[in-house]
């Protein structure tokens, strides 16, 4: 009987646990991932994973891979229309800092710059990369932690060359892409 009271209680707290977890924060499907590439003396490497969550929205996981911080700091990261290199891509989404504490960022996607919803079944055709910098303004933000192409361009690490890097273009674009 003790052992059946246990085990009641157990499975109670185990239910108001879950229920307490917000819907929208549920991973409903795991979508593709790709490999961010050290682009600079900083020695960190990365994945980006783009998720469906339970509400049908689209979230980007950004993990990068090196030393953690015990301050806060944080990295600035854009998903970019267009390859790693090239010149003036366009963001077509600021993503959520990355903190140096957890190394880690999600970011819901929704409308595009150019105005177009992002969806997990366009991700295969999108032209575009993602870089994230070491700071959100001043020369800082010149130095790009790690990079790397998504959707239709080459991810391979034989097709990724930190030397033809660009920097990123400041502006959102008017036009569609």
């Amino acid at each position: 009987m003790k052992n059946m009271k246990i085990n009641f209680l157990f499975a109670l707290v185990l239910l108001g646990f879950i229920s307490c977890q917000p819907e929208e924060n549920l991973v409903n499907d795991v979508g593709p991932s790709y490999d961010l590439y050290q682009s600079s003396d900083f020695n960190f490497e990365g994945k980006a994973t783009f998720q469906v969550l339970a509400n049908g929205e689209v979230e980007l996981l950004v993990q990068l891979f090196g030393d953690k911080s015990n301050d806060p700091y944080f990295y600035t990261g854009h998903l970019h229309f267009g390859s790693f290199d090239q010149g003036d891509a366009p963001i077509a989404h600021a993503l959520n800092p990355i903190d140096s504490r957890t190394l880690e960022s999600r970011t819901v996607l929704g409308k595009l710059s150019n105005g177009k919803e992002f969806d997990l079944e366009a991700i295969n055709d999108f032209d575009g990369h993602i870089k994230v910098h070491l700071a959100d303004q001043g020369p800082d933000y010149n130095i790009i932690l790690v990079s790397g192409n998504i959707g239709r361009n080459d991810n391979s690490r034989e097709a990724f060359n930190a030397e033809q890097l660009t920097l990123c273009s400041p502006y959102f674009p008017a036009e569609s892409f």
